[in-house]
């Protein structure tokens, strides 16, 4: 059953989105050649702590971080590690979340670890497209394949592949809610969106074919090539679509 969220409620997930857009924007001023995974898993931490929230995907269904740090041919699901360190020239696609007064936001980011290839480069600018043209023309009315119609739209018009396996999803008291929301899809088909749903629209991206290898947690690419990711927390409201997880100062770029 979808939820529909009163604006009382939406105010608490737009507190709790704030968090979880100040996290990325931290994680990507530390994420450099050196550092750890675990190293920003802990600065994760303890900045949702800071402000009085949990982070909600610590120990969900036994995940062992408050960040999932998926590097290059990772599509999601790394777990933070001591021995994972950091290298020019890699990508690393950081998927988190916070929970505060029973309300979850959800968002994720793919950051160039110095300078990386240009084909990454492309990667990470058309992975971030892709959520922006999945909300185009959103809002209430619009149908829930029409945001992966988009999406796929775009990615495959550079010549990139759209994961089918992993989805995004509904939000709200709990971290994972109907309905189901695909990176792919035709026009015109599925649910009816109406104002007041909370979704978390997450493009993942491969620079190859929309092909995975899936092994408990992991999923890797199945060509090895490089794969990206990018996630907003947002509500459908009449005459559009607002993104609960943007800073200010990301959204000035759009």
């Amino acid at each position: 059953m979808v939820s529909i969220k009163t604006e009382k409620q939406i105010e608490q997930m737009r507190e709790v989105g704030k968090i979880v857009a100040e996290m990325l924007e931290l994680l990507e001023a530390n994420a450099k050649p050196g550092i750890s995974t675990k190293a920003l898993d802990k600065i994760a931490y303890e900045f949702i702590i800071s402000k009085g929230a949990k982070p909600n995907f610590l120990h969900y269904n036994g995940f062992p971080g408050s960040i999932c740090a998926s590097i290059d041919d990772q599509v999601v699901h790394g777990f933070p590690s001591d021995d994972v360190i950091l290298e020019e020239g890699m990508i690393l696609s950081v998927d988190c979340g916070a929970v505060k007064n029973g309300w979850h936001g959800d968002a994720a980011r793919t950051f160039a670890i110095g300078k990386v290839s240009e084909e990454k480069e492309k990667l990470i600018r058309v992975t971030r497209e892709c959520f922006f043209e999945g909300i185009k023309g959103i809002k209430a009315g619009s149908r829930l394949g029409d945001i992966g119609a988009q999406v796929q739209h775009h990615a495959e018009k550079h010549g990139f592949g759209v994961v089918r396996e992993m989805v995004g999803h509904g939000i709200g008291t709990h971290l994972h809610e109907s309905p189901n929301v695909p990176n792919y899809g035709t026009w015109g088909t599925g649910l009816k969106l109406e104002a007041g749903m909370t979704l978390a629209i997450e493009p993942m991206i491969n620079a190859g074919t929309h092909e995975v290898i899936i092994n408990g947690w992991e999923c890797r690419t199945k060509d090895g090539k490089p794969s990206a990711h990018y996630e907003n927390t947002v509500v459908i409201t009449e005459t559009g679509v607002e993104i609960l997880t943007l800073t200010r100062k990301e959204g000035k770029s759009e």
